[in-house]
C-alpha cells in the first residue's frame, strides 16, 4: 500500500515530470524527461532502448555490413537457451539466462570491451518449466537497469518473480509479482520510472501487475488482471498532459496512473494475446496483437475511449516504430509495412522474407530488421518507399532484439553445429 507521505512525494514528481515534457529523437512522443531514471549516452539500459520505443540515439556511425568472418569486435558463447535481448551499461553488457543442464536462471555480465566474463549471479535454482511455445524460453525478458542495479523477471515454477542485484552481481532483494500459469511461456521486461519498478505477469490464471521501491523491493502497489495469457511489457509515456502507464492485451487497452496504479482509462481495443510493447505519438497509442485475431489499432490516449483506426495486419510480436507521423512495423510473416500514423493509410509494403521475433530498432533514418534464421536487412525509413539498403547473415537462429549503441550492434545468436545448438552474445562493430 502506498503511505500518504510517498503519495505526496510521488505525485509531486510526476507532476513536475509532466511539466517537463520533451519531444524524443525518432518520435513525435511527447514523453516525459523523468520517465526513467538517468541514463548515460552510448548505453542501451532496458528493452527498447533509452525512450522504450526502439529508436537508438542519433548520429551513431553503425555497421552496415557482417558476417560470421568480418566485422565482429567479439563474440562470446553462453550457456543455455535464451531469447532475452541484451542491454548495456558503461562497461558491462547483461543477459538473462536460462540453463537446463545446470537447471539455473541467471544474470550473465559480460565486459563490454572483449566480452569476457565477467560475473554470473544465480537468481534461482530448479524450477524451470520448459513447456510452452518453441519460440519462448525460461529466459526471455531484458534485464532493467538504474545506474546502480539491475532487475530481472523470471517464470520460476508456478509464479513470477521480481529480483535485484548490484552492479557486482550481488543479489540485493526478491519479490513475488504473481502465480503463473504457463501457457506458452513469459516475457515481459521490468519497468523503471521515478523511484520505482514495476513488474507485470498476465496469465490465464490471473495475474497482476506491482510497482516495488527500486531500493528496497516493497510493493507500493499492486492491482490484478484478467484470467487470460498475455505477453506485452508495460510502459509508460506523458501523454495527454500526465505520466500513464499502458498495458496491452487482455482484450484490453489499459491506462494506469503510474504512482497509485488507479485506472486512468480503459476500453477493449485490444485483443487477448499481445506480445509487443506500444508506442506513441503523443496522440494515440498503437496496440497489436494476434490471438485469437490479427490487429493493429490506434487508440485515443485522451481517456476518451475512441479507437481512431485500425487493421487486420499480424504484427504479433514484433514492436513497432514510430518517426515524424509515420508507423513502420515489421510483421511476423516477413513483410515490412508503413502506414501514416494519424490516419492509418497504408504508405506502402515490401517483402522482407523469413519469420520475425526480434524487434526492428531505428537508427538514424535506417531500421534494422533481423529473422528467426539471422538474416537482418537494413531499410530505409522512409514514408515514400521501401528501399532495402543492406542484407546480412549471422547465426542461424535469432529471437532477441539487438541493442544499438556507441556505434556497435550487440545481439544474441544461436548456431547448431554436429547436432549441437550453441548460443553467442556477440558485438557487431570496431
Amino acid at each position: 500500500m502506498t503511505t500518504r507521505r510517498q503519495f505526496v512525494q510521488y505525485a509531486a514528481a510526476a507532476a513536475a515530470a509532466a511539466a517537463a515534457a520533451t519531444i524524443l529523437p525518432g518520435s513525435d512522443s511527447a514523453v516525459s524527461a523523468a520517465t526513467s531514471p538517468a541514463w548515460k549516452s552510448g548505453d542501451w539500459p532496458w528493452w527498447r532502448g533509452p525512450w522504450h520505443n526502439g529508436t537508438a540515439e542519433a548520429g551513431q556511425q553503425v555497421p552496415q555490413s557482417w558476417s560470421a568472418d568480418s566485422g565482429l569486435a567479439w563474440r562470446a558463447a553462453v550457456p543455455g537457451r535464451s531469447h532475452g535481448s541484451p542491454i548495456v551499461v558503461d562497461d558491462q553488457v547483461v543477459v538473462e539466462i536460462a540453463d537446463a543442464e545446470r537447471q539455473v536462471q541467471s544474470l550473465l555480465c559480460l565486459d563490454r570491451s572483449n566480452g569476457s566474463q565477467v560475473w554470473e549471479s544465480v537468481i534461482h535454482e530448479g524450477g524451470l518449466d520448459v513447456k510452452g511455445n518453441k519460440k519462448s524460453s525460461m529466459a526471455s525478458a531484458s534485464a532493467a537497469c538504474d545506474g546502480d542495479r539491475f532487475f530481472v523477471n523470471f517464470l520460476n515454477g508456478d509464479s513470477v518473480y521480481l529480483s535485484c542485484v548490484d552492479r557486482q552481481g550481488k543479489r540485493l532483494w526478491q519479490v513475488p509479482v504473481s502465480a503463473y500459469v504457463n501457457h506458452q511461456g513469459f516475457g515481459a521486461s521490468p519497468l523503471l520510472w521515478e523511484d520505482l519498478v514495476y513488474s507485470v505477469a498476465d496469465n490465464k490464471g490471473g495475474g497482476a501487475i506491482i510497482a516495488a521501491s527500486r531500493e528496497t523491493g516493497e510493493v507500493v502497489w499492486k492491482r490484478d488482471r484478467p484470467a487470460v495469457p498475455n505477453y506485452s511489457s508495460p510502459v509508460i509515456f506523458a501523454v495527454d498532459g500526465r505520466p500513464q502507464l499502458f498495458l496491452t492485451g487482455c482484450d484490453l487497452v489499459t491506462s494506469l496512473n503510474p504512482l497509485t496504479g488507479e485506472v486512468l482509462w480503459e476500453i477493449p481495443g485490444a485483443t487477448t494475446e499481445c506480445v509487443t510493447t506500444t508506442v506513441t505519438d503523443g496522440k494515440h497509442i498503437y496496440t497489436s496483437g494476434g490471438y485469437p485475431r490479427n490487429h493493429v489499432s490506434a487508440v485515443a490516449a485522451d481517456g476518451s475511449g475512441k479507437v481512431v483506426w485500425e487493421n487486420d495486419r499480424r504484427t504479433y510480436v514484433p514492436s513497432m516504430l514510430i518517426r515524424e507521423g509515420t508507423l513502420f512495423a515489421v510483421l511476423d510473416e516477413g513483410i515490412a509495412i508503413c502506414w501514416d500514423s494519424g490516419s492509418g493509410e497504408e504508405l506502402w509494403k515490401g517483402r522482407l522474407g523469413g519469420t520475425f521475433s526480434s524487434s526492428p530498432i531505428l537508427v538514424n533514418d535506417q531500421i534494422h530488421a533481423t529473422d528467426e534464421s539471422g538474416r537482418t536487412t537494413i531499410f530505409r525509413a522512409s514514408r515514400d518507399a521501401f528501399e532495402v539498403i543492406a542484407q546480412n547473415q549471422l547465426g542461424s537462429e535469432v529471437f532477441a532484439t539487438p541493442a544499438i549503441c556507441g556505434n556497435r550492434i550487440y545481439t544474441r545468436i544461436a548456431e547448431t553445429k554436429d547436432e549441437r545448438r550453441q548460443e553467442y552474445i556477440v558485438a557487431i562493430g570496431e
